[in-house]
């Protein structure tokens, strides 16, 4: 068999917690500089490649750096792009955390418009300090997902509360994703994108099979609509195309399938052990069938003592998924540094790093043995590094590796996740 290069460096990745939204009842969030990672950009980015890791997704906020009439400053962007350097990572460049400039309408003409020239901007500006190729971004992180916080839950802003203002954002969130990949790709026709939604599965209570419906509903046609439309299968007038959907990016975490609640509100997250509950593999073949793109688990962590064996079913599921045929590029182990949870502030404990509160207002970073374990038993079972050398990119990922470790192992999909 002939040498199959990925697109990455690495098989594994990581990521960075950058959410920049205007939350319910805290006014404008920078979760990045909450989290302290402005301060400590050189200590994140040298952890990744004592970990082998060589790709991390990383954020600009576009309310933040937008500042209206063309005018734009990325200067906080400028430690991250010197660690980047400083330690060979390639970032993947998240371009809307959930957040868009105040004042901005999103149902609006003005949004795309006004998002597909900051998105432009950011582009030339990172592309003039980039260490190394190719440029990848994503455009909007998770529309599908936004949708529901920012248009039915009222977590976030536009702030509604009801399914068609959520499907109304959704929509529009995915036009402007269009105009941005357009508007970049005008300068840089060879940059990677990365569209990113969550995997999903929901199904109806026990009691109510009179729900059956709008629970498929929800998992197969809601939950793809930002997918859809970017791929131009539904919506074509907004300009979609494969060719614009480029890499399909998974989401998953245990929450992710959930017993129908008759929306209005997050839906209840199936507890381990529910024979409702579908293996992931069966999840992300399904998705990947859909577009026939290549992709790769764009956020996956479990929590506390439970990460090292979230990692080894996350893996396995996904070489269960590569001996199906999926073009897997890789797995992102998100995040690498702890993050809080959005409504208590409670440390989530689910980061390659735990954080610790120190006195001053310090928050340490330190690795969890058992997490970095286990994912460097899997380096070294897919022929992967553990540790990066002075050049990662002297060449991509050889996916025969991961298909030739798919067929060895024979994994089984399973959906026993406890």
């Amino acid at each position: 068999m002939e040498r199959r290069p990925g697109i990455f460096p690495t098989f594994f990745l990581s990521g960075f917690e950058c959410s920049s939204f205007d939350w319910k009842d805290q006014g404008r969030r920078d979760v990045s500089a909450e989290l302290h990672h402005d301060r400590h950009a050189d200590e994140d980015y040298a952890m990744l490649p004592k970990l082998g890791i060589a790709v991390a997704r990383e954020g600009i906020a576009w309310p933040l750096a937008d500042k209206g009439d063309g005018l734009f400053d990325f200067s906080s962007l400028d430690p991250l792009l010197a660690a980047q350097r400083r330690h060979n990572v390639l970032p993947i460049w998240d371009l809307c955390h959930y957040g868009y400039p105040d004042g901005l309408d999103p149902f609006s003409d003005a949004f795309p418009e006004r998002f597909a020239r900051y998105a432009r901007a950011a582009a030339r500006y990172v592309a003039e300090r980039t260490h190394h190729g190719p440029l990848c971004f994503t455009p909007i992180n998770e529309p599908t997902f936004w949708g529901y916080m920012g248009g039915e839950w009222r977590w976030c802003a536009p702030f509604g509360s009801d399914a068609e203002t959520r499907r109304r954002f959704t929509l529009a969130l995915a036009r402007a994703d269009i105009a941005a990949v357009r508007a970049i790709r005008a300068d840089f026709p060879d940059a990677r994108m990365v569209h990113i939604d969550p995997l999903i599965w929901v199904v109806p209570p026990r009691d109510r099979p009179d729900l059956a419906e709008a629970a498929r509903r929800e998992s197969y046609d809601d939950a793809y609509i930002a997918w859809d439309v970017i791929s131009g299968q539904r919506h074509a007038e907004l300009g979609g195309s494969p060719e614009i959907i480029d890499i399909l990016g998974f989401n998953n975490y245990s929450f992710g399938q959930m017993e129908y609640g008759g929306g209005g509100g997050p839906n209840t997250p199936l507890q381990p052990g529910d024979e409702r509950i579908r293996p992931l593999c069966d999840l992300i073949e399904e998705a990947w069938a859909k577009y026939r793109r290549p992709c790769i688990i764009a956020e996956t962590s479990g929590s506390h003592g439970g990460r090292p064996s979230w990692l080894n079913d996350v893996v396995c599921e996904g070489l269960a998924a590569v001996a199906r045929g999926v073009d897997l590029h890789g797995i992102c182990l998100f995040p690498a540094v702890d993050m809080t949870d959005w409504h208590s502030g409670e440390w989530l404990h689910m980061g390659l790093a735990d954080v610790e509160e120190l006195g001053c207002g310090t928050l340490m970073r330190k690795v969890n043995p058992s997490y970095a374990e286990m994912l460097h038993s899997w380096q070294r079972r897919l022929k992967r590094v553990e540790r990066l050398d002075e050049d990662p990119y002297d060449q991509a990922v050889d996916l025969r590796d991961i298909i030739a470790a798919a067929q060895q192992f024979k994994m089984v999909p399973d959906k026993d996740w406890s």
